[in-house]
């Protein structure tokens, strides 16, 4: 696939998808979001690559939807063009997801950087869902996934306000793993993924998918799924190397197997 929207690149184990609509900072409109959902899937299926980084550009991330598709839709149309599935398949990708923020975080894009796995912030990132102020509220996981991340009265104030969050406050309140100077944001992304990249694969798609379970089940059911997880990585070569290397005091070399 042609991509007119988003850049990728691949870095050893790493590949990075970069938004690519600065004149709009960003914005993130239907053909953007197809082109991002095929590369994140297309990079899911490589078997060399190991974690992702998603970014944009120093002034923005994703300043949110695209207005000028929506501005006259009906309901229906809404409803029909569905564009918020594709969210639902970037929920999908087995892999660690970084989010690279630096600038405008908002609306949609905000909501695309809580999709992600991790979040490393500029010192000049914005994080907000303003939709109440053009009539609408945050449709695409903003409302529930900043419930579970913030709590209901931190969240009602963001989504009833449409108060924008500095990255000083976004850390504060757990919303990003941690903020740097812009000059090196996108480093300390890679840092961040390359250290994970030198871990068993295997245990990393695990590890996410067990505590990406912790949202969406009961106690007792995450913890059964927790549980098989655990069990099953000991079916895996990686397992018998990493504690074989743990035991020979030496670094592990693991494989995926």
């Amino acid at each position: 696939m042609t991509y007119h929207n988003i850049l990728t690149s691949r870095e050893g184990s790493l590949g990075v998808v970069t938004l690519n609509r600065p004149k709009v900072l960003n914005a993130l409109n239907s053909e953007l979001m197809a082109e991002l959902v095929d590369a994140l899937e297309t990079f899911d299926k490589d078997s060399e690559i190991r974690c992702l980084i998603l970014t944009g550009n120093e002034k923005a991330f994703a300043a949110g939807a695209d207005i000028s598709e929506m501005a006259e839709a009906s309901a229906i149309e809404m409803l029909q063009r569905d564009n918020i599935a594709r969210f639902d398949r970037i929920m999908q990708i087995a892999k660690p997801i970084i989010a690279a923020v630096s600038g405008f975080a908002l609306g949609g894009g905000c909501e695309l950087a809580l999709l992600c796995d991790l979040i490393v912030a500029s010192d000049t990132a914005r994080f907000g869902q303003p939709e109440i102020n053009i009539g609408v509220i945050p449709g695409a996981g903003g409302t529930q996934r900043l419930a579970r991340t913030l709590g209901k009265y931190r969240t009602l104030e963001l989504v009833l306000t449409g108060r924008i969050l500095t990255a000083q406050e976004a850390e504060q309140m757990g919303l990003v793993n941690r903020v740097v100077p812009v000059a090196s944001y996108l480093e300390e992304a890679r840092k961040l993924a390359l250290e994970i990249c030198q871990r068993s694969p295997l245990a990393v798609k695990l590890g996410k998918a067990a505590v990406l379970k912790a949202f969406e089940t009961p106690l007792h059911d995450g913890l059964d799924f927790e549980r098989k997880c655990f069990y099953l990585l000991f079916g895996s070569e990686d397992q018998k190397e990493g504690m074989k290397a743990f035991l020979e005091k030496r670094k592990p070399i693991f494989k995926g197997k």
